[in-house]
């Protein structure tokens, strides 16, 4: 639940501003506060924006589209030191850049897809969306080893349904898996995803040894 309120403000130069810059400037400010939970760090956006803001739909709406923004933040993240660090690549030219970053798009992709499916309990998302039959087979048997001991630590989710995978990369990535806790994250998913591709390296070559 949050907490809406905007207001005109009037915003003055200091010695700090350039030379060109007006005396004033005139702006509306938004903040957005969750209310009524216990989470340890609620949400406080304090947003300013040149948009009239006269009524509160106009405020939700800078609202939402400050949580689109948000989310190419977390493209960003993974995309630079944070995931593939592409700004260490030694590519010169702009088009081999960017396709480089469409490559990489293809797992941040999943990645969300995995975060939205976790954020939606009441939607099954097939698991083969973002995972092969190999992968299903491997991730199962980590569940097995992640799962704790207690109700609290097992895993709630049913085969086939991509939450149940997800609950597993989560883990691997360093979510304790309680659900009081927050969702895990996209940088928690990234760090999951990373030590599940090294697990499948191993798996594969079990597989093929296996078939011999």
């Amino acid at each position: 639940m949050l907490e809406v309120r905007y207001s005109q403000v009037t915003i003055n130069k200091n010695d700090l501003s350039s030379k060109t810059a007006p005396k004033t400037i005139t702006l509306y400010i938004i903040e957005a506060k969750e209310t009524d939970t216990t989470i340890e760090n609620p949400i406080c956006w304090r947003l300013l924006t040149t948009m009239k803001i006269d009524d509160l739909q106009t405020a939700l709406n800078c609202i939402n589209w400050y949580t689109c923004r948000w989310i190419i933040e977390e493209v960003f993240r993974i995309l630079k030191k944070e995931g593939f660090n592409i700004e260490a690549s030694e590519l010169t030219y702009a088009k081999s850049i960017r396709k480089l970053s469409l490559m990489m798009m293809e797992t941040i992709v999943k990645l969300f897809l995995m975060q939205i499916a976790y954020d939606s309990p009441e939607q099954d998302i097939e698991a083969q969306s973002c995972f092969s039959e190999s992968e299903l087979k491997c991730l199962n048997y980590q569940i097995i080893i992640l799962e704790g001991k207690t109700e609290k630590l097992k895993n709630p989710y049913k085969d086939k349904d991509l939450k149940r995978y997800v609950w597993a990369i989560a883990r691997l990535g360093g979510w304790k898996g309680y659900n009081s806790e927050r969702k895990p994250g996209i940088t928690t998913l990234w760090i999951g995803i990373q030590k599940f591709n090294s697990m499948m390296q191993g798996w594969k070559l079990f597989e093929d040894v296996s078939r011999r």
